[in-house]
């Protein structure tokens, strides 16, 4: 987390906070044909669960809620957490910093206002193309009175609707925008609860599945209940979604009994922080998956840093990592047998990763790199789970690096507790802590607090 960084500057560039969700990160990276909360939160479903994100072959046969061993209080509340998560996610495609951005696109965009103005349908396409390729939408449909002149882009949810304007505030067409595809949002939500989730239109029967989600049984016509799977027993639950352009949809999340069963709390409330904790800690392991290692590997076959390893070139490393910092890497640091040769990025970076690196078959260093910064896991936890985060170096000394409560003197917040109840500023949390690690290396302890009641 501290080191020596030589290029402050190149740490936060205004798209690397909160990447993820899941924040301003391109889209396009979440819809090609896997995302990246899996390339944000994708490599969650990769680190270590019993399920990962990807639709099962075959749902079938209902089961009894009584055999799986779960009670249903138990099951309700880790199921009812897990969906105001979700609803979380599904909102970032209904009004947020990703929907602004594509909104501001497409109304900015001169040479879509001038396409349209023309009925140029050739050159209103071209122009659509260019914006979805800058990955912060991922579907646009403008119609000019009675002629649709674009309509790009693939199943997808969320409709944004608005109005294109001439230069002179005149309205001249309207559109139809998403920035959450089907399989967007499929894999982001099966990630970040490592759940099978699925959409259905509202019909609810098997001829009614959208896009690659699993089959469920025609049978299961209720909007929650319990059903088996190649004898594994799960529960599930849903919640209403829009489809894009227009109807509606149900998303249906279905969980593993025996997931559930580690989640269960003395309590209703215990349930819901244990299901947070389950939340927040794979938020933080995607961090250290398959996002980081595509880094890890781009970073090892670029040619110039490794010439400038090689040569043992402080500055031709820089330049090197100036160039790689523009794709999700936050820090990445460099040593030669053992002695540092360049660390470039932010002064609060979590979750390493190192490898060595090779040019000719021989080991010419060494690399440590990182894909999310402070801020950035702090934004994720707030943003998808309305939760707030503390974080602090030295355990035994604590030090606040990151504080998402406010204004507030550090000293005071080191007596927060590692677990338990807490109350600041008039409001009941509960808290639980989330190990994690400096880098580039060292422990980083993360305070996390459950605002009561939950959801807020």
């Amino acid at each position: 987390m501290v080191g020596s960084v030589q290029n402050p500057h190149a740490a936060r560039r205004p798209d690397m906070a909160g990447r993820r969700l899941l924040a301003s990160r391109p889209l396009r990276a979440r819809a090609a044909g896997a995302l990246a909360l899996l390339g944000a939160l994708a490599s969650i479903a990769g680190c270590g669960g019993a399920l990962d994100a990807r639709p099962a072959a075959h749902v079938t046969a209902a089961a009894p809620a009584a055999a799986d061993g779960v009670s249903n209080a138990c099951a309700s509340a880790a199921l009812s957490t897990l969906v105001s998560v979700l609803e979380r996610v599904y909102h970032e495609g209904v009004l947020s910093e990703r929907t602004a951005s594509a909104q501001h696109l497409i109304a900015n965009s001169l040479p879509l206002r001038a396409a349209v103005e023309a009925g140029n349908r050739p050159a209103a396409r071209a122009a659509a193309r260019t914006l979805l390729k800058t990955g912060h939408l991922t579907n646009v449909t403008i119609v000019r009175g009675n002629r649709t002149l674009v309509d790009m882009g693939g199943p997808a949810l969320a409709p944004l609707h608005g109005t294109l304007e001439a230069a002179d505030g005149t309205p001249i067409a309207s559109y139809t925008a998403s920035v959450w595809a089907d399989s967007g949002f499929l894999m982001e939500a099966g990630g970040i609860t490592q759940g099978i989730v699925a959409l259905r239109s509202a019909g609810g029967a098997d001829n009614g599945r959208i896009a690659g989600s699993p089959p469920l049984p025609a049978g299961v016509d209720s909007s929650e209940g319990a059903l088996t799977h190649a004898g594994v027993a799960y529960r599930y639950t849903s919640f209403p979604v829009l489809a894009y352009p227009s109807g509606s949809l149900r998303a249906y999340l279905l969980m593993p009994s025996r997931t559930l069963a580690k989640l269960c709390g003395a309590s209703t409330e215990d349930t819901a922080v244990n299901t947070l904790r389950h939340v927040a800690e794979l938020i933080y392991a995607s961090e250290l998956g398959r996002s980081a290692h595509i880094q890890v590997r781009r970073v090892q076959r670029n040619r110039p840093l490794l010439e400038a390893v090689a040569h043992r070139d402080s500055e031709a490393t820089r330049l090197a990592i100036d160039a790689l910092l523009n794709q999700h890497i936050v820090r990445l640091r460099v040593n030669v047998e053992g002695r540092l040769l360049r660390d470039v990025g932010g002064p609060y970076v979590l979750a390493p990763v190192s490898a060595p690196l090779r040019l000719g078959g021989h080991t010419i260093g060494r690399l440590t790199l990182s894909i999310q910064d402070d801020e950035g896991y702090l934004r994720l936890a707030r943003r998808l789970a309305g939760l707030d985060v503390l974080m602090y170096m030295n355990p035994a000394h604590p030090q606040l690096v990151k504080d998402s409560l406010g204004p507030m003197p550090g000293p005071a917040l080191a007596s927060v507790p590692a677990s338990g109840s807490y109350r600041y500023a008039g409001r009941d949390y509960r808290v639980f802590t989330v190990n994690a690690q400096a880098f580039p290396s060292g422990p980083l302890v993360i305070r996390v607090l459950v605002p009561l009641p939950y959801p807020s």
